[in-house]
């Protein structure tokens, strides 16, 4: 969904940095997540976004096609998150690019790669290391060009905290979607990818990529209505025996089958979609901790404090606090 009218945009900037040979489709990403404005739909003032280039006001893109880029580098210096696409041609990036990326990210801005832009990235000296990723087609070669680099293929994006990186094409959409989960909270992010028509949360990496998937089993009608339930009832003890059955598939297969389908196990799949649904419930409605740990799975609020306090680094109080009105703006980068 794509809308004309201008947008009502909150004190968060982001900008994305252009260069010859760039590519579309982390452009469009981008553009579509950040640029596009989705205050309409989410009821919240969104990001300002802009691009800039070295040499405006054109940039020669993939295929040959020419962009209109008027703003000059200058336009990091006001950047909160600075996006760095791919290109195809990464060692030809102008140095004052990596100089200026290198300025942004000591002024304070939050620096994130999509796919192979993170050769431009570790071009700038800015994963010095550090872990990170890429297209996993690409993982061997960012690791041998820059050893001192923590090369992770199988992961979708990593996520730094002042500096992240995403795996290749598609995952820039889940680095995107974390950055919005960041800055708005996760009910505006599964909002956001609902219009997106993309999952808010893509359990397993990119490894599940690498490889040819295994071969269609028996029973995969059932497997998928099998997810389907399990997401619709968080809130009960399931075991990997009563899937397996449900799927009527034994337990090693159902086993092989989740994770050729997701690329992580059952129980992983459970914690994230149950971490999930309690941010949203955290966010969106007035239910006490207590009430919360029940209708996600966790039992007891110990239990949602212990794994909110493990994957999400903060108790589900402060959670609330921070999140509760959908009329936040971002939180800006320190």
């Amino acid at each position: 969904m794509h809308h004309k009218t201008a947008n009502v945009a909150g004190s968060h900037q982001v900008v994305l940095v252009a260069y010859d040979g760039l590519a579309m489709f982390e452009f469009g990403v981008a553009f579509d997540v950040f640029g596009a404005d989705w205050w309409r739909d989410l009821g919240v003032p969104w990001y300002r976004f802009a691009v800039c280039a070295a040499n405006p006001p054109m940039v020669t893109v993939e295929g040959g096609y020419q962009l209109r880029v008027p703003a000059g580098l200058s336009a990091l210096g006001r950047a909160d998150t600075v996006l760095v696409p791919p290109t195809e041609s990464a060692d030809q990036v102008p140095a004052e690019v990596l100089r200026a990326l290198q300025r942004a990210h000591r002024r304070g801005a939050r620096i994130v790669s999509l796919c192979t832009g993170a050769f431009v990235v570790a071009a700038a000296g800015l994963l010095s290391g550090r872990r990170a990723t890429t297209h996993w087609s690409e993982c061997a070669e960012l690791a041998r060009r820059y050893p001192d680099v923590k090369v992770d293929p199988a992961v979708l994006y990593v996520d730094g905290g002042d500096i992240m990186t995403s795996a290749g094409s598609a995952a820039s959409i889940d680095l995107c979607l974390h950055l919005v989960r960041l800055d708005y909270g996760a009910e505006v992010a599964a909002r956001l990818a609902r219009q997106l028509v993309v999952p808010p949360y893509r359990d397993g990496g990119q490894a599940q990529y690498i490889d040819a998937p295994l071969p269609a089993v028996g029973g995969a009608d059932l497997f998928t209505e099998t997810l389907a339930w399990m997401q619709a009832h968080l809130e009960l003890p399931l075991t990997v025996d009563d899937l397996a059955s449900r799927s009527a598939m034994s337990r090693r297969t159902f086993a092989r089958r989740f994770s050729a389908a997701t690329g992580t196990t059952p129980y992983q799949w459970l914690l994230r979609q149950r971490l999930q649904l309690a941010q949203r419930l955290l966010e969106t409605s007035d239910l006490p901790v207590d009430s919360i740990a029940q209708k996600t799975g966790f039992v007891t609020a110990a239990n949602l404090r212990k794994h909110f306090g493990r994957h999400v680094r903060t108790t589900p109080q402060a959670y609330r606090r921070t999140f509760r009105s959908r009329d936040a703006t971002p939180a800006q980068v320190a």
